[in-house]
C-alpha cells in the first residue's frame, strides 16, 4: 500500500513547498517595492522642504526688493503673493497630467517589477 501512497506523498510535500517559495517571493517583491517606494518618498520630501525653503527666502527677497522700489512692502507681499497664486493656480490646473500620469506607471514598475527583472 506504501508504494501506491509515495507518489501522493511527493506530490503534497512538493505543493507545500511551491506555496512557500511563491509565499516568499511574494514577501521579498512586497519588501522591494515598499523600501524602493519609502526611499523615493523621503527623497521627495526634502526636495520639497529645501524647494519650499528656497521659496520663501526667494519671495521675502523679491518682496524686499519691490518694497523699496514701490515704496510699499505692503503692496510688494500682495504682488508676490499674487504670483505664487497664480503658479499655484497652474499647478492645481495641471495636476493630472504632472502627478498622476507620472506617478502611476512609477507605482505600477515599482510594484509588479519590469519583464527584465524576472
Amino acid at each position: 500500500m506504501s508504494e501506491f501512497s509515495q507518489p501522493a506523498e511527493d506530490l503534497s510535500r512538493r505543493a507545500k513547498e511551491y506555496i512557500d517559495l511563491r509565499l516568499d517571493d511574494l514577501k521579498l517583491r512586497t519588501a522591494k517595492g515598499l523600501s524602493v517606494s519609502v526611499s523615493k518618498l523621503v527623497g521627495v520630501i526634502l526636495v520639497l522642504g529645501v524647494v519650499s525653503t528656497l521659496l520663501l527666502v526667494l519671495s521675502f527677497g523679491l518682496i524686499m526688493l519691490l518694497g523699496e522700489i514701490i515704496g510699499s512692502y505692503a503692496w510688494a507681499a500682495l504682488g508676490i503673493a499674487a504670483l505664487l497664486g497664480i503658479g499655484l493656480a497652474v499647478l492645481l490646473r495641471c495636476k493630472d497630467r504632472l502627478f498622476r500620469d507620472t506617478f502611476v506607471p512609477l507605482f505600477v514598475k515599482l510594484f509588479f517589477g519590469s519583464d527584465e527583472d524576472a
